[in-house]
């Protein structure tokens, strides 16, 4: 089945129409500046952009950043505030005419990282989490989805949230170098080992990229490996709500 996934991030929305069977792009992946602050009416109109440049009309799926319940989203951690309460499948279908399906973004990078990645051969407790503009996560028990599990919401110190002192996003406006970032990241990561000793965590995002850089700085003792889907994890894993659904 050919599905549009779209993912959307704090920075950018990128899709791709994607072969559910074999988790493969069927097109070059396009990409779109998430606009200024990223209010609801604003991604709306980028994501029919993302639709017309595709000229498609048929199934959608949307990996987007916040807490989704019931297709409400419940948080808005790198979005406006004002998409709290809002069904985003039912606005993004008012300003498209077309049906979507919408997850958390963390959790779609997830499933396309359990069923075509680092993850397929995994069993147990398996955690994703995602370094970009935020920490996102996802978490998978014999390969079924636990959705919303939102690790990078945890207070830390001073920082309201863990991700505001562990994210890509802190190493760049806080100017660290790697080697300092990673010394955060890493503190995270025990953290959350902590908390719920994962037999795996599959690091996704920009700084899955770099993990050879930075990987001596990881002192988790969970088992952890990039993931092998790289920036197409959020879109393949994205056209895959409409497969499942």
């Amino acid at each position: 089945m050919e599905v549009l996934g779209i993912d959307v991030g704090g920075s950018g929305i990128k899709g791709a129409i994607v072969n559910t069977e074999t988790g493969q792009l069927v097109t070059e992946r396009h990409r779109i500046p998430t606009p200024e602050g990223a209010k609801p009416d604003d991604v709306a109109d980028e994501i029919k952009q993302m639709l017309e440049h595709f000229n498609w009309t048929g199934k959608i799926g949307v990996g987007f950043p916040a807490v989704i319940l019931n297709g409400v989203a419940q948080s808005a951690g790198n979005i406006h505030k004002s998409w709290i309460g809002v069904h985003v499948g039912e606005l993004f279908k008012k300003t498209t005419g077309v049906d979507f399906l919408v997850a958390n973004d963390a959790d779609v990078a997830g499933l396309a990282e359990m069923n075509f990645g680092a993850g397929k051969n995994e069993n147990g407790f398996v955690l994703m989490i995602t370094a970009g503009t935020g920490l996102g996560s996802g978490a998978f028990y014999n390969k079924k989805l636990i959705p919303n599990f939102e690790l990078g919401t945890l207070p830390y110190k001073s920082y309201k949230k863990i991700e505001h002192f562990a994210a890509d996003s802190a190493r760049k406006r806080e100017k660290l170098s790697l080697k300092e970032w990673a010394k955060r990241f890493n503190k995270f990561l025990k953290i959350i080992e902590k908390m719920f000793s994962p037999s795996l965590i599959i690091l996704g995002g920009g700084s899955s990229k770099k993990m050879d850089q930075f990987k001596d700085q990881i002192t988790a003792k969970t088992k952890i490996v990039p993931a092998e889907m790289l920036n197409n994890a959020g879109i393949v894993g994205a056209a895959m709500l409409c497969e499942q659904a």
